[in-house]
């Protein structure tokens, strides 16, 4: 298949799929199979419609309103008016990529041939997808049951000409016209369609693909880190022995510790514990590191089950299943997803927080066995890395009430009728900003860590470790004029760990890391 191009069948999507999408620009095609399975299921709706008995998305009205029957005069008000009122969101926008994702995975559940809507609403939505408009989504809307009921009408209003969206330009425009523009028509919603539209986890899910794909990044970038602490505090690499981490079989735990072993190889600088002073051990922070990351990575590792289960699955209600019954159903109820959203959340807060207490005795010139207070050129006329640990520290305490979780509360909703929520998409928002806010952390440790090594004169850093030293400074990851003591570029240490080239600059030398 065509690198450039996803298509979407009846099986559901894959991770890949999504983040090709959402944020690399993928064109959609929808398979002639997916369309024979949708017209096939449309035509159950079109049954239904025609009878006289009320089916509950057919021919009722929604949620606490299901009791009306309504006549087949109004249907198509109905579903239009449902997509109307259902846009209610506010707050800011959120991301362009959060909204593609969000669209894609509707597509992809519509495309299953299990919800009733005809081929027509399908391949509208993968134009528009196609024609690189974005629908406005805002922050504040979706309870995470019933599926991200606001967002996902705000997408729906594009699909119907109505509301803002934002072109391939950037610009914000009325959705009409951009529809008009790029020769796509508006769709006229019928029975059961705009209902469809509406009810799935896709938004939940569309940030827990992409923040599974972020922190795997990140927690192998946390694995160098960590591995460059211990270089440059004199530690010792004995603890990462594969036969230490064999008699407690974590398999995370066990691939962080070979990732810390690899960028270690043939250093000159671990095991140096009698030089200064005497230590038995290493603090909890360097010996224990693989130990935490580990435990992130198996976290990660059930997210991501949880993910491809639910990038399988169609959620919506009512759903037309193969023997042609269509049956009301509780499948769009979040928890699943919430819950590992709001795992992630802790995981994250965790690494950053053992990251953090590493930095804090880079700096410390009584626990850091020789090293310059702050790791300053001049101590007292110069502050070192002082307040760039201090913004660390802010960052992680923001993330330990990011770590709160969202899925333990709820609030009920349509006149008791959904009593009972799963709030996913805040824990999936929240998310994302520690997913950020780790980044930052893992940035300033890389700075001390590697400032650190380049003051270990007279002792050589592994060979992985020299590769990242010369990496950072030659990404500008230093003070003005060069002087690396100086006031060192946070911002280009961030962008160096969020686009990976810490893992791509020791992987030549190491070898492909977890």
């Amino acid at each position: 298949m065509d690198m450039h191009t996803v298509v979407v069948g009846t099986a559901g999507t894959t991770a890949e799929d999504v983040i090709a999408v959402a944020r690399n620009g993928a064109r959609v095609v929808v398979s002639e199979e997916a369309l024979a399975a949708v017209a096939a299921s449309r035509q159950v709706i079109d049954d239904l419609a025609a009878k006289p008995d009320p089916v509950y998305g057919v021919s009722t009205g929604f949620g606490a309103l299901a009791v009306r029957h309504i006549s087949p005069d109004l249907r198509a008000q109905l579903q239009r008016n449902i997509v109307r009122s259902h846009a209610a969101g506010m707050g800011p926008r959120v991301e362009r990529e959060v909204v593609r994702a969000l669209m894609f995975l509707r597509l992809k559940t519509l495309a299953s041939g299990r919800t009733g809507v005809r081929p027509l609403v399908v391949e509208t939505m993968a134009a528009i997808l196609n024609a690189g408009i974005t629908p406005v989504v805002h922050e504040y809307g979706s309870l995470g049951c019933s599926g991200d009921l606001a967002p996902l009408s705000h997408c729906a209003l594009t699909l119907i000409g109505e509301g803002q969206a934002e072109g391939p330009d950037g610009v914000l425009r009325p959705a009409g016209e951009l529809l008009a523009e790029h020769g796509i028509e508006p769709v006229e919603l019928r029975e059961k369609e705009g209902l469809a539209l509406l009810n799935g986890t896709d938004g939940m899910l569309g940030m827990l693909v992409m923040a599974c794909a972020d922190l795997a990044r990140l927690i192998t970038s946390a694995d160098v880190t960590a591995a460059l602490s211990l270089e440059a505090l004199l530690g010792s690499e004995k603890v990462l022995a594969p036969e230490l981490h064999t008699i407690r079989p974590h398999p995370g735990q066990g691939a962080s510790a070979d990732n810390m072993l690899r960028v270690l190889a043939g250093s000159g600088l671990t095991g140096h514990h009698q030089d200064d002073a005497p230590r038995v051990q290493d603090a909890y922070s360097i010996r224990c590191a693989p130990q935490v990351a580990g435990a992130g990575r198996d976290t990660l590792a059930h997210a991501r089950l949880v993910a491809d289960r639910e990038l399988a699955a169609a959620v919506d209600n009512p759903v037309v299943l193969p023997d042609g019954r269509v049956e009301s159903n509780g499948n769009f109820h979040g928890a699943p997803v919430a819950y590992v959203l709001d795992f992630l959340a802790i995981a994250a807060a965790d690494l950053a927080s053992i990251a953090e207490r590493r930095t804090d005795r880079l700096l410390d010139k009584n626990r850091s066995h020789g090293l310059p207070p702050f790791l300053a050129g001049d101590p007292g006329v110069d502050s070192g890395l002082m307040i760039a640990q201090y913004t660390q520290a802010a960052l992680v305490s923001e993330m330990k009430r990011l770590a709160v979780p969202a899925s333990v509360d709820s609030i009920p909703s349509s006149a008791m009728q959904e009593d009972h929520v799963s709030m996913g998409w805040s824990a999936a928002r929240k998310l994302r900003t520690a997913v950020d806010a780790l980044t930052r952390v893992i940035a300033v440790e890389l700075v001390a860590a590697t400032r650190a090594i380049e003051l270990r004169t007279g002792l050589t850093a592994a060979p992985a470790s020299q590769a990242v030293v010369k990496a950072v400074r030659e990404a500008g990851v230093e003070g003005p004029g060069g002087d690396r003591f100086l006031a060192p570029d946070l911002a280009a240490a961030e962008e160096f760990v969020r686009a990976g080239k810490l893992v791509e600059t020791v992987e030549p030398v190491t070898g492909r890391l977890a």
